[in-house]
C-alpha cells in the first residue's frame, strides 16, 4: 500500500471514531505536502515543546557561525548570576548538557503549568541559578523546559540578539513563515522550550528541512552536520512507552528506522522518516487522550504501515 492509500485509510479509521481527538494530520516529502486532512478548522495553535525544534536549529546556525560551542559552559555565559556558594556541578553544565536534557538540575523546571502559575518569575535565570544541581551534568536524562530555556538564553548572549530576533532571521524568515505568536517570559525573552503558535503546514516545514539535510527549497537553513547531530540519539531516556527510545538535541528518537520527531504536549508532532523520504505531522486537541487513544492509533494505523510500505 502506498503512502497516500495508507494515509487515507488512517483518516477513515479516525473519522469512524470521531476524529480520535486529532485536529489535523499531513504527510509531506522534502518539497511539498502530499496529503492533508483536517478534523477541525485550520488555525494556528500552540505547538508547545515542538518549539524546541526551531530553537535548536537556530542554535545550530550559531554554532556553525562560530558564535557558540557545544562545550560552552552556562556559568561562563552568565557569571553575574553565579551564586558565591555555587556548587561545583553548576560550573560543569554545558550547552551540550542543556540540549540533551541532562543538565543535572534533575527536575522538570519551568514547564507550562509552572510558568502559568508564575513560578520563576520575574527572572528565570536567577531562579534557575538558585536551584540545586542534584546530579552530575551529562549523567542522566530529565526532561525539563528550563534546560531548553537556558540554552536559548546562552544563544542570546552569544549572538547579541533576543532569541525571537535571531530565530526569525535565521529560520522563520528563510522558511517564509513570518513571525509567529510566541510566549515570552516576564522580562520579554521568548521561551525556548515552548509557546510558538503555528498552523500544521507551517509546523511541518522544519521536518522537511531536516529530511533534506538542512535545506528548504534549495536554500541552506542549517548544515547537514548539525542535522545529523541533532537528529541522532545522544542520551538514553526512561522507557515509559514505545515512543520513549532516546533523545538527541531537542528531538526525540522514534521507534522506526532512523526516525526522530519534534514533540509538543497533547500531540503536536512532526516525525521525520528518512528511509521513506517522508515527514508526518499532526496537531491534536488539548483535551484528547493522547497517550491511551491517539498515540496507539497513530503508531499502529499510520506510522507502522508507512514504514512497511
Amino acid at each position: 500500500m502506498g503512502c497516500i492509500e495508507t494515509f487515507d485509510e488512517f483518516v477513515r479509521y479516525a473519522e469512524d471514531r470521531g476524529g480520535l481527538g486529532i485536529e489535523g494530520v499531513a504527510i509531506a516529502d522534502g518539497e511539498r505536502v502530499v496529503r492533508e486532512h483536517r478534523f477541525a478548522p485550520d488555525l494556528a495553535r500552540n505547538i508547545y515543546s515542538h518549539t524546541k525544534s526551531y530553537v535548536v536549529t537556530a542554535i545550530g546556525v550559531a554554532v556553525e557561525e562560530g558564535l557558540l560551542g557545544l562545550d560552552d559552559r552556562l556559568a561562563d555565559a552568565f557569571p553575574e548570576y553565579v551564586p558565591q556558594d555555587a556548587p561545583e556541578r553548576l560550573g560543569r553544565i554545558t550547552l551540550r548538557h542543556l540540549l540533551t536534557m541532562s543538565s543535572g538540575f534533575d527536575r522538570p523546571y519551568l514547564m507550562n503549568a509552572d510558568r502559568r502559575a508564575g513560578v520563576g518569575a520575574p527572572d528565570y535565570l536567577a531562579y534557575m541559578f538558585s536551584r540545586p544541581v542534584e546530579a552530575e551534568p551529562g549523567e542522566r536524562f530529565c526532561y525539563s523546559s528550563a534546560d531548553s530555556d537556558l540554552a536559548g538564553r546562552m544563544l542570546e548572549r552569544a549572538v547579541g540578539e533576543r532569541l525571537g530576533e535571531y530565530v526569525f532571521r535565521t529560520v522563520f524568515d528563510r522558511l517564509d513563515q513570518g513571525f509567529p505568536l510566541w510566549e515570552a517570559d516576564p522580562q520579554g525573552h521568548h521561551i525556548a522550550g515552548g509557546g510558538i503558535h503555528m498552523t500544521l503546514r507551517d509546523m511541518l516545514r522544519i521536518g522537511q528541512v531536516y529530511l533534506n539535510g538542512g535545506v528548504w527549497h534549495g536554500r541552506r537553513i542549517v548544515g547537514g552536520d548539525w542535522v545529523r547531530l541533532a537528529s541522532s540519539k545522544r542520551i538514553d531516556t526512561p522507557v515509559t512507552n514505545v515512543w520513549t527510545c532516546g533523545y538527541g538535541f531537542q528531538f526525540w528518537m522514534s521507534p522506526y528506522p532512523g526516525a526522530y520527531r519534534a514533540d509538543g504536549a497533547y500531540g503536536q508532532i512532526t516525525t521525520v522518516l528518512p528511509g521513506q523520504g517522508l515527514v508526518v505531522a499532526m496537531q491534536c486537541h488539548e483535551t484528547g487522550d493522547f497517550d491511551n487513544v491517539i498515540r496507539p492509533a497513530v503508531h499502529e494505523r499510520l506510522m507502522l504501515p508507512l514504514c512497511a510500505g
